[in-house]
């Protein structure tokens, strides 16, 4: 049994379900009761507790994005360093991770991966000003919510780059497909390593493969440090050329060819948004005239202890070194006009195979089979996972070049598939329903007094809801009431003394330990009832409230202002209620920065808010702390309105 669902932590947090399992931490769906809403909360792993070098990290991670407020960056509402565990509570994301979206989309088009690789570099642009650096950006953690926007999260390896000091181990940090070539050498990293990520994602994205792949992770690093990647348009001749050009600037191997920074990144794709035919001359960049060599996963880790002994002997080994690439040159020519020779005697006209029915691994192993296989992921439940389900062109339908594409439609799992809807079936029903749907399936029993004991409440996720084939749904499985027990009712919101009525006439009684909080609630307004309402409790038990106070709490209201792009310098001027704040006084290069956030505080009322761009009304804003909402008033002049 999970020993922190069905808790609560810090009398506020009711944790749910595990959400996901990280290197170092769990992470749980929770409903902040004060707040009145769901939240994620990572809480370090107990066999770490107390181990000072993943506190380190763990604490350093809520420091990092502490910092950070961003609409393209997981939110963190709150953090504890208990002494029996240690926990960040952030907003709850409702939707998939990138590595998610294309398991079930393969590929994807080009615009709608800029418009992801876009929202990861404004908030890489925004944590690199605030002195942080992720080094761990991969699409495992990048969160696609429902309405499509993007959430950047996991800084549990961040690191301020304006630090001091900084502690380097023999130990590849990051995710190896990902990692930038210096991370794979043990180098420090700077915000060129996260640019370079951002670059292998987009290359993923727009190819459906990965830049470096091999059957280890040594290998993989290796290749990070020497081996060019292929161009994307060798894999797919319909990528834009300048995505190209702007994707392998990103993922140089020499930091100074890489692009500056994430402002100078984005300012190459606006530009080729709007004009998709611009070419950036950036080849010149991509030669790479070091020779490949062969190292050992022993020469990975000392290769920073090498460097200076390697420059001593650069020398003495050019000749040798010179010798060794001539031959390879002679010998690449050689092979090169074998194989254009066989090549072009070997493009005639073959029937296609019948592929169906056989596995993937069998046809992409078969060397005799020369076609490029285009695999396209589908799911059928009764079906062995790996088999062909169809392909185009048919079997003997015609006659194609030996060397053709071949379309297979192949069944995998992790695809998305409809979840049935299970609720008031019996546990055996659903649980069989969910099995000829292809999912697996976990039973929770709860009690429930208007569903008969044995029959299914809800499922998560929902029915008639998309998942991942294969992946688990819960079913919660009703086992009656306990008639000796009395649910508790829900009185948060209510009077004082209507709620301890309703309690006490129930057969409940009401803790004389009251407490008051700061609260936006009328005073002795209950905001917290401890059990929580829901609950089943023993007659005569007793029951805990927290009462408002009628102190407003105060709130900080973030408020995100799109900047126009003028191609210059702006002065931004904000005004509250008709007072200059000096403290937001900013000046900002129109050419980099595509939008300002500022934070106002307030307890209760509406502040106006007139924001001034050189020395010209720009926008005006109501700030409704009682709501906390914010409202957008006009926009003038059309002076400063962003050129098209």
């Amino acid at each position: 049994m999970d020993r922190y669902v069905g808790k609560r932590l810090d009398a506020r947090y009711e944790v749910h379900e595990l959400i996901g399992v990280g290197g170092m931490a769990l992470v749980y769906k929770a409903y902040d009761v004060i707040e009145a809403r769901n939240v994620a909360i990572k809480i370090l792993k107990d066999e770490y507790f107390g181990d000072k070098e993943f506190m380190r990290r763990f604490q350093n991670e809520s420091k990092a994005i502490s910092v950070l407020s961003h609409p393209n960056i997981v939110k963190v509402l709150n953090v504890s360093f208990g002494t029996n565990f240690q926990y960040i509570v952030m907003e709850f994301i409702s939707g998939v991770t990138l590595k998610e979206y294309m398991a079930s989309n393969g590929k994807i088009n080009w615009r709608d991966a800029l418009k992801i690789i876009e929202q990861v570099l404004s908030a890489l642009s925004h944590a690199h000003s605030m002195g942080v650096i992720h080094r761990d950006i991969k699409p495992q953690n990048i969160m696609i919510s429902d309405d499509g926007s993007v959430k950047v999260m996991d800084f549990g390896i961040a690191r301020f780059f304006n630090s001091k000091t900084q502690t380097m181990t023999n130990r590849t940090i990051g995710s190896v497909h990902y990692i930038s070539p210096e991370q794979a050498k043990g180098f420090p990293s700077n915000v060129r390593s996260d640019i370079y990520s951002v670059g292998v994602m987009l290359y993923e994205m727009l190819t459906n493969k990965l830049p470096f792949e091999a059957d280890n992770a040594v290998s993989v690093a290796i290749m990070q440090m020497q081996v060019n990647p292929q161009p994307l348009r060798k894999i797919d001749p319909l990528i834009p050329q300048a995505l190209e050009e702007i994707t392998l600037k990103a993922m140089q191997k020499d930091q100074e060819n890489r692009y500056s920074s994430a402002n100078e990144m984005l300012k190459d794709i606006y530009d080729f948004r709007n004009n998709n035919n611009i070419k950036f001359g950036y080849d010149s960049c991509f030669v790479d005239d070091s020779p490949t060599r062969v190292l050992s996963s022993g020469a990975v880790n000392s290769i920073k202890d090498n460097k200076e002994e390697e420059k001593e002997k650069k020398k003495k080994t050019l000749f040798i070194v010179g010798g060794i690439t001539a031959t390879l040159v002679i010998f690449s020519l050689a092979f090169m006009f074998i194989t254009m020779f066989t090549s072009f005697g070997n493009t005639k006209n073959v029937d296609v195979p019948n592929f169906i029915g056989m596995n993937i691994s069998e046809i992409e192993n078969n060397r005799s089979y020369k076609f490029h296989f285009q695999v396209e992921k589908v799911y059928d439940p009764l079906r062995p996972e790996g088999v062909v389900l169809d392909q185009n062109p048919l079997a003997n339908s015609k006659q194609v070049k030996s060397n053709a594409t071949i379309i297979l439609k192949v069944n995998s799992s992790g695809v998305l598939t409809l979840v049935p809807s299970v609720s008031g079936l019996t546990e055996s029903e659903a649980k069989l329903k969910l099995s000829n749907a292809g999912f697996d399936f976990e039973t929770i029993m709860v009690e429930d007094s208007s569903v008969p004991q044995g029959k299914v409440v809800r499922t998560d996720p929902s029915g008639d809801t998309k998942a991942p084939a294969k992946s688990i749904v819960k079913l919660f499985v009703s086992k009656g009431t306990d008639n000796s027990s009395i649910k508790i009712p829900n009185v948060i919101g209510k009077i004082f003394e209507n709620a301890k009525n309703e309690l006490e006439t129930l057969g409940l009684k009401v803790s004389s330990n009251v407490k008051y909080e700061k609260s936006d609630k009328p005073k002795n307004t209950v905001i917290l009832c401890s059990p929580l309402p829901g609950n089943s409790v023993q007659a005569g038990s007793s029951v805990d409230l927290t009462l408002s106070s009628g102190e407003k709490r105060e709130k900080t209201l973030e408020l995100n202002v799109d900047l126009p792009r003028t191609g210059g310098d702006l002065n931004i001027r904000v005004y509250v209620d008709g007072e200059l704040d000096n403290s937001k006084t900013t000046t900002v290069d129109s050419s980099y920065t595509l939008s300002k956030s500022f934070k106002f505080k307030g307890s209760q009322g509406v502040k106006e808010v007139r924001i001034k761009i050189n020395d010209e009304l720009y926008k005006v804003y109501k700030l409704d702390f009682d709501k906390s909402e914010i409202y957008v008033g006009e926009r003038v002049p059309d002076s400063i309105v962003e050129k098209t």
